[in-house]
C-alpha cells in the first residue's frame, strides 16, 4: 500500500495513513486503502483493538482536487452511483469490524472524515483539534450514511447544527455534546488510545466482540433504512450550478453566489 501502514502490538494493530503532506485528504486511492485494510482486519482473529490516526492532522475530507473527481462528474449515472459507494464502502468497513476501533484526532477531522470517524467506536482528539462538515454549504448533502450515526451520538438538533451551518466544532465542545470520547493535550491523542485498546486487549476476545455486536445492533437498526438514498442525493447535488459555483468560490478563495439552480 502507498498510504496505509499497519503495526501491531499484541492484540492492537495501530492503521496510521499519510499522504505526505500533513492534511491527508481522502483521495479515491486512499479510501480504496483505507478500505482493503478494514477488510483484511475483519478476518483477524489475533487483533482486540484497531486505532485509526492520521501522519500530522487526522484529514482534511475529500480530496476536491483529486483527478477521479473530473473522471466521476463526466461518467454515466450508473458509473457515477458505482464510484460514488467509496465514502459509504469505507464507513461500513470500519463500522462493521468486530474489534473495538479507537480514532486517534490531531488538527483537523473535516467532511468524509468525521464520517469514517464516527464509523468507529471511539473518538480520542487532541485539545487543538477541530471538526467540520462542510457538505451542505457547498452545495451537497450529508452523505456516506452519516447523518443517522450522527442523531445516535449527539441528538437531531446537534446533527442540524453540525451538518447546515458546516461551522468548526472545538475539541471540548465536540466532548459535551458526546460527539467525542475524550479530549487529551494535542500530541497525546495516540497514547491515550493505546491505553484504552490495551484495556481492550486485556478482556476476553469473544466477549468483548459480543457486547460491541450487541451495542451496535441496539444503537444501528434503522441507520440503513434511513440513509438508503442519501448516495442518489448526492449524486443529484453534483449536478447543480451551486455545487459548481461553491467549488469554484472553494479554489478560488471567495464568497460564493447561490441561486438555487
Amino acid at each position: 500500500m502507498s498510504f496505509v501502514t499497519v503495526e501491531r502490538a499484541g492484540r492492537v494493530a495501530t492503521v496510521r495513513f499519510s499522504r505526505g503532506d500533513g492534511r491527508n485528504a481522502l483521495s479515491a486511492a486512499l479510501m480504496a486503502e483505507l478500505t482493503e485494510t478494514a477488510r483484511t482486519l475483519a478476518r483477524d482473529t489475533t487483533t482486540s483493538a484497531i486505532i485509526l490516526t492520521g501522519e500530522g492532522a487526522f484529514s482534511a475530507g475529500a480530496d476536491l482536487k483529486d483527478p477521479a473527481q473530473a473522471k466521476r462528474a463526466s461518467a454515466p449515472l450508473i458509473e457515477r452511483r458505482e464510484m460514488l459507494k467509496a465514502g459509504p464502502d469505507l464507513c461500513d468497513a470500519w463500522e462493521t469490524l468486530e474489534q473495538t476501533t479507537i480514532c486517534a484526532i490531531e488538527g483537523f477531522c473535516i467532511g468524509g472524515a468525521l464520517s469514517l470517524a464516527v464509523a468507529c467506536d471511539f473518538r480520542i482528539i487532541g485539545a487543538g483539534a477541530h471538526l467540520r462538515l462542510p457538505e451542505v454549504p457547498i452545495g451537497m448533502n450529508m452523505s456516506w450514511r452519516t447523518l443517522p450515526r450522527l442523531v445516535t451520538l449527539i441528538g437531531p438538533a446537534r446533527t442540524k447544527k453540525l451538518t447546515l451551518f458546516g461551522e468548526k466544532v472545538g475539541a471540548e465542545e465536540a466532548d459535551r455534546w458526546g460527539l467525542v470520547d475524550l479530549v487529551t493535550p494535542d500530541g497525546g491523542t495516540l497514547d491515550a488510545a493505546r491505553a484504552w485498546a490495551e484495556k481492550i486487549a486485556a478482556l476476553p476476545p469473544v466477549a468483548a466482540r459480543m457486547a460491541k455486536a450487541g451495542v451496535n445492533a441496539a444503537a444501528t437498526a434503522l441507520h440503513r433504512a434511513t440513509s438508503v438514498m442519501d448516495l442518489d442525493q448526492f449524486a443529484l447535488a453534483a449536478t447543480t450550478e451551486d455545487h459548481q459555483e461553491a467549488i469554484r468560490a472553494f479554489l478560488g478563495k471567495r464568497a460564493p453566489n447561490f441561486t438555487g439552480d
